[in-house]
């Protein structure tokens, strides 16, 4: 993996009695583009914050390419962070905001003004240097933001929720532009979402966060296709699980075993060997469709198929459903 950039070593932020972040280990790598994932109170933001030296460790230390940096004021470390908010100037024209932190530095205009075109080259702008934030779409404030934060060079850009105020289409448009510009300009990324499909997207690892630790760290296609424990399995994208007397009957063993739906069929063949099951909902989602089965003990197995063959499923439906055996496995 190269170079590690930022270590985490047993971090531990407390809030009066609540724990937060409870040891977290982690080391982030020169280059890539790590997100950290979870749900609201998590730990994920907390985790980001005490990076940028916003927020104090409880115990723990934090270092930057192996120096101790724990108690180091965040104004001192070689990191800058975006918000999902742009914390914009509305009186400044977008090429004043890049400029912005060159100029605090002493950079002389010559030299902060070029610096700020080429990076507004990089993010697509540079026909809006002289607009006001109020002139720009969501998007673009967004992406000055991004280029405020660049021009100044930092070894780490920490972002938070930076998508979060766009609507789908533009997020799901800056996920490939963001992933774009940090191959770009090979700046390490640590990116804090609770939404799933932008870490599947655009990370090169994702580290699972629930309850204050981090439940599982791999690659997107790791974290989907082999989660580490039912959590990470339910949490990243839809799963089945089975568990105790239903997963004895169906797997032959105790445990909890987690089932993708699209490594399910639905067979029509009544006669086949397979679970049992009568369809109970039908969710058009459109390439794809979501097709819920009752099961025996009142369970439920959700499989999904091309919409096109929606035809031939009717809710009330007896079917039979058939699984590979490798497609089911245990997790913790």
């Amino acid at each position: 993996m190269g170079t590690i950039a930022i270590a985490l070593c047993d971090v531990r932020k407390t809030f009066g009695s609540v724990v937060a972040v409870d040891c977290v280990n982690l080391d982030v790598f020169n280059g890539e583009f790590l997100t950290l994932l979870g749900p609201s109170g998590s730990g994920k933001t907390t985790v980001l914050r005490m990076i940028a030296g916003f927020e104090p460790l409880t115990s723990g230390l934090i270092s930057f390419d192996g120096k101790d940096v724990t108690g180091v004021p965040a104004f001192e470390r070689d990191v800058n962070t975006v918000f999902q908010d742009y914390a914009l100037f509305p009186h400044m024209s977008v090429l004043e905001n890049v400029e912005y932190g060159l100029k605090v530095k002493g950079v002389s205009r010559d030299e902060r003004k070029n610096r700020a075109t080429e990076i507004l080259e990089v993010v697509k702008l540079i026909g809006f240097v002289d607009r006001k934030p109020n002139q720009l779409s969501g998007g673009q404030r967004q992406r000055v933001a991004l280029a405020r934060a660049l021009v100044n060079q930092p070894k780490v850009l920490l972002l938070d929720e930076p998508l979060g105020a766009l609507d789908l289409k533009l997020r799901e448009e800056m996920q490939v532009e963001l992933k774009s510009i940090q191959q770009r300009v090979g700046i390490t990324f640590v990116y804090v979402t609770h939404d799933q499909s932008e870490a599947l997207s655009m990370s090169d690892r994702v580290a699972v966060f629930n309850a204050g630790k981090i439940e599982q760290i791999g690659t997107p296609r790791e974290i989907y296709e082999h989660p580490a424990t039912s959590f990470v399995a339910s949490f990243v994208g839809v799963t089945n699980l089975f568990s105790g007397d239903r997963a004895h009957r169906l797997f032959g063993r105790y445990g909890t075993f987690t089932l993708r739906p699209e490594q399910v069929d639905i067979s029509f063949d009544l006669s086949q060997a397979g679970c049992n099951a009568t369809v109970t909902s039908i969710q058009y989602l459109g390439a794809e469709s979501r097709v819920q089965c009752a099961v025996e003990d009142n369970g439920t197995v959700i499989a999904t198929v091309p919409s096109e063959h929606l035809l031939q499923v009717n809710i009330g439906q007896n079917v039979v459903l058939t699984w590979k055996p490798e497609a089911a496995f245990e997790v913790d």
